[in-house]
């Protein structure tokens, strides 16, 4: 093996090593997975410059100036996720001669760079959308959630069964309910998307599409350590060229489009004259020849119309696809404002902050945060909100606010989160099974862990649901409960701007256990 062979396989390791803990992480049910790996996430790019993690950003401009483009092969999921489905697809062609091979193309600026002026003119005003659309990390997020993990826990229970039938108990069964339609529809879009680029033109994705892509492409140019060729070794025969998946070596010239390079290093290791050389940049040598100059200095700002027109296509088929089936998911005539988690603050701060990774969906223990369709609006499309439909938010539970990645839920402390009041209990009399029925209940007030739900008299012996706003923090347990159907007599609007209360007395707070009858 030549010793830059080294090269691809070190890329490979580390790679696996960001990539299969963070994948774990998403599609984890049981708690096994330290909570400490979410600090990996931040690593991600886009959640970086959203969680204003100055340093981590820091980091990765300096990381991209002195090696290339090392984060989309190594540190982004959704780059790792394209190599694995390129390998996947280069195993099933193996067997026919020259099959799944890449040709150089000229890069499509003009399509990379209007979307990435676009996709930052448009968040600085307030309109993050094709940050959630194309941002590597959450599309991947996309998929973990929603494809990955209830595959992955239909696996556990196919198995818990089986095991059950041999008195084996060591696996159990485990019911997900936070995969929406919605959430669903978009994890197969980002998926299929990969699989349709990857198979087309390798990382056509992360070089027309992916504003992350475009950004390090800007500093890629003038890495400090660039792959060149060694024209005085080189015999055109190709194969570096067949190799490169991001479609970026020009083997007839003798060019690599720095911009394009995503630092797999297949070209090297493929090469077997040892002409391509993974070192400093022509760019900073002290030489007179022309050719010394990167190759991306000297292409124009070219691209194909053929390539630029099938992308357009594809971005402006698949957007309003996605948007027309989640439409089936608008709730009947639900006008409510959504439920957002606590710590994210206000309404419009989470919509701006939350790129619709769904983590804090996936983390969630009660499963109470899916992703929103369109009953909030387009603006809203992804972003989770909590729903009260089949249980309530833990009274001292942080998991959501300890993971997310951009800072859109802000980390609070128990004693924060105890007090933070995210919505307010609507007590509806003429629904009530007191007043309908002339029977008792109580459930509402029995799961209210500040009793800000109590019982006062009615008529006879009966009591009545009476809420006290001061004392609720909109965690659901009244509504979760309420076994009024199909509107329940007991609901939780939302804060658009979250609000404190005072923390009730230790006595007053209750542990609260809802079981399947919920008395």
């Amino acid at each position: 093996m030549q010793q830059t062979n080294y090269l691809k396989w070190t890329r490979v390791i580390l790679a696996i090593l960001f990539f299969v803990p963070i994948l774990l992480y998403f599609i984890d049910f049981a708690g096994i997975i330290p909570d400490s790996l979410h600090s990996l996430l931040h690593l991600q790019l886009v959640p970086a410059v959203l969680g204003g993690f100055a340093g981590l950003l820091i980091v990765q401009l300096l990381l991209a100036f002195l090696l290339g483009r090392i984060y989309c092969s190594v540190i982004c999921p959704a780059g790792v996720l394209q190599d694995i489905i390129n390998r996947i697809y280069c195993t099933g062609k193996k067997k026919k001669k020259g099959s799944r091979r890449f040709r150089y193309t000229p890069p499509m600026n003009l399509l990379r760079y209007v979307l990435l002026g676009a996709t930052v003119l448009l968040a600085l005003v307030g309109i993050t959308e094709l940050v959630v659309w194309l941002d590597p990390y959450s599309n991947f997020g996309r998929i973990a959630a929603n494809l990955f993990r209830p595959v992955y826990i239909w696996g556990n229970n196919l198995l818990a069964g089986l095991l059950a039938q041999a008195d084996n108990y060591t696996l159990y069964h485990v019911t997900i309910k936070t995969v929406t339609t919605a959430g669903l529809i978009a994890g197969i879009t980002a998926l299929a998307t990969f699989i349709v680029m990857v198979s087309l033109r390798g990382r056509l994705f992360c070089n027309t599409l992916c504003p992350v892509g475009a950004f390090l492409s800007l500093i890629s140019r003038y890495s400090l350590f660039t792959i060149s060729f060694d024209k005085t070794v080189c015999n055109s025969c190709g194969n570096c060229e067949r190799a490169c998946k991001a479609e970026a070596i020009d083997s007839k010239n003798l060019r690599v489009d720095t911009s394009r390079c995503v630092d797999c290093f297949n070209c090297i290791s493929t090469c077997k004259k040892a002409s391509l050389q993974y070192g400093v940049n022509p760019l900073y040598k002290k030489r007179k020849e022309k050719e010394s100059v990167p190759a991306v200095e000297k292409q124009p700002m070219a691209y194909s119309r053929r390539s630029f027109l099938a992308t357009g296509a594809t971005v402006a088929v698949t957007l309003p696809v996605v948007s027309a089936v989640a439409q089936t998911v608008q709730g009947k005539g639900e006008k409510r404002a959504p439920i957002t988690p606590p710590g994210s603050i206000d309404l419009e701060r989470f919509r701006d902050k939350c790129t619709g990774c769904h983590l804090c969906v996936a983390k969630c223990p009660s499963q109470i945060l899916r992703p929103a369709g369109l009953q909030f609006g387009l603006g809203y499309l992804l972003r989770p909100h909590v729903s009260y439909q089949d249980s309530y938010c833990n009274y001292e539970c942080t998991i959501c606010s300890e993971v997310c990645p951009t800072h859109a839920i802000r980390p609070l402390s128990v004693e924060e989160k105890v007090t933070t009041q995210i919505g307010i209990a609507n007590f509806y009399i003429d629904r009530c099974i007191v007043k309908t029925e002339g029977t008792d209940c109580g459930a509402c007030s029995e799961h209210c862990p500040t009793q800000a739900v109590h019982m006062v008299p009615y008529t006879g012996t009966l009591t009545i649901p009476e809420v006290i706003p001061d004392l609720c923090v909109g965690c659901g347990g009244c509504e979760s409960i309420c076994p009024v159907r199909p509107e329940r007599a007991i609901i939780v609007l939302a804060n658009t701007v979250h609000q404190y209360v005072q923390k009730p007395d230790e006595e007053e707070v209750r542990d609260i256990q809802i079981d399947d009858f919920g008395f």
